[in-house]
């Protein structure tokens, strides 16, 4: 999986040679977990660095989460974003939840392999999680409108300055970020990546402030 060092490292040139062998042993942790249970859809594998691992990191192109914080990852599925994040953020606490409880268990042992000792993951829905995050993150679980009730009240509000939600969607949001009524910030993914790909998808960014 040398694809995915040299794309990885092309535009994170500051990974060190430890992250950059996680993430080639995440792709290949993928690759084998999903002949059994599929996490990633089967046609997409061949894309996983650039459609799953490279489109995850999109959120540490437009925050930077500081040590000692702690994030949520809600409907992780089988640990996107959630895991690739925790290889960028060794120093943050990443908590990744889904209803699905076979995918929890792919993260657990990708989490194990990778020795990803900032990591948790549960099998539970996002409003029965009862602590508190500095951040939260989703990759297009659902309607903005929909996903906002459900983590509102998961946030500590330290105050810090880039706490809130960081919500990785594709297409035209016009309609939807205008339907959720919260005050965003939307960030394009082209702008940072080359890849087709990134053309039309986005982070979106609700604040707390």
């Amino acid at each position: 999986m040398t694809a995915i060092r040299i794309l990885l490292s092309g535009y994170f040139p500051e990974l060190t040679e430890d992250q950059l062998q996680k993430y080639e042993q995440m792709g290949e942790l993928y690759q084998e977990w999903n002949q059994k249970i599929n996490v990633i859809s089967r046609k997409d594998m061949d894309m996983l660095g650039v459609h799953h691992i490279l489109h995850s990191l999109g959120i540490a192109k437009v925050v930077a989460f500081p040590e000692h914080t702690a994030v949520l990852d809600v409907g992780t599925g089988g640990g996107l974003p959630g895991l690739p994040l925790a290889v960028m953020f060794p120093e943050v606490r990443f908590h990744l939840v889904d209803s699905i409880g076979k995918k929890i268990h792919v993260v657990n042992e990708i989490a194990r392999e990778l020795h990803l000792h900032n990591v948790t993951a549960t099998h539970t829905r996002a409003e029965q999680v009862r602590d508190k995050y500095d951040f939260v993150v989703s990759r297009a679980v659902t309607r903005l409108a929909s996903f906002w009730p459900w983590i509102m009240n998961s946030f500590k509000k330290t105050g810090l300055e880039t706490e809130g939600l960081y919500y990785l969607k594709g297409g035209d949001l016009q309609e939807e970020l205008a339907e959720s009524g919260l005050i965003t910030r939307t960030f394009e993914l082209k702008d940072y990546f080359n890849e087709e790909f990134f053309e039309t998808k986005k982070v979106v960014y609700v604040p707390l402030k």
